[in-house]
C-alpha cells in the first residue's frame, strides 16, 4: 500500500496522492486508508519514512560490498545513483524531496542519513595518508552536486556521470593533500 503511495506521488506528485486515488491503486476502500492515516500529511510521511528505510538498507548494503578505499567511496555512490534511472524519474523524487524538506521527522531522516552516508565514505579513506577529517560529507555533497549537473544535460546515464565526478574529486583531493604535504 505505502509503495502503492509512492508510486501515485511520483506519476501525479504528491497533490496526486489522494485517499481514492490509493484506493483505486491497492484495493482497499477509501474509508479504510482515511481510518489508518487519518490525514494526507499522514499519509505521505508513511510512504516516505518506507522509502527511507529503502535507502537506509540499500546503504548498508553497498557499504557492507564496497571496499574500504577511495574507489570503494565512487562505487557505494554509483551504487546508490542507479536507483535514480532517467531524467524523468529523478525530477519526480526531486518534486517528493519537497515533502521530506517540509516534515521535520522526514527532515531528521535525511540527516541521520547524510551521518550514516558521511561516516561510510569516511571510512573508505581511513587508509590514506593525511586524509581529511569531513571527507565523507564533502564527497556526499560532491555526488549530490553530480546529481543536479547531470539533470541539466542527461546526455549519458547518471551512473557514468557520477563516477566521472567523483573519481575527478578524489583526484583534485590527493593533488590537494600533496600540494599542503610539500
Amino acid at each position: 500500500m505505502l509503495e502503492a503511495a509512492l508510486n501515485l506521488m511520483r506519476k501525479k506528485g504528491p497533490e496526486g496522492l489522494t485517499f481514492a486515488a490509493l484506493s483505486a491503486a491497492c484495493g482497499l476502500s477509501p474509508s479504510t486508508l482515511v481510518q489508518r492515516f487519518e490525514t494526507k500529511s499522514r499519509l505521505i510521511q508513511a510512504a516516505l519514512l518506507q522509502a527511507w528505510d529503502r535507502l537506509d538498507r540499500l546503504t548498508a548494503e553497498l557499504a557492507a560490498a564496497t571496499p574500504k578505499t577511495p574507489a570503494g567511496a565512487v562505487a557505494l555512490l554509483v551504487g546508490l545513483s542507479g536507483d535514480y534511472g532517467g531524467i524523468e524519474s529523478y525530477a519526480d523524487d526531486l518534486l517528493i524531496l519537497r515533502e521530506d524538506l517540509r516534515d521535520p521527522i522526514l527532515r531528521a531522516r535525511g540527516a541521520a542519513w547524510r551521518d550514516v552516508l558521511s561516516a561510510a565514505l569516511e571510512e573508505r579513506f581511513t587508509r590514506v595518508p593525511a586524509a581529511s577529517a569531513g571527507i565523507g560529507l564533502m564527497m556526499a555533497a560532491q555526488w549530490q552536486g553530480a546529481l543536479l549537473w547531470w539533470s541539466f544535460d542527461p546526455r549519458m546515464p547518471v551512473t557514468d556521470f557520477v563516477k566521472q565526478s567523483l573519481e575527478r574529486f578524489i583526484t583534485a583531493f590527493a593533488a590537494g593533500r600533496e600540494t599542503h604535504s610539500s
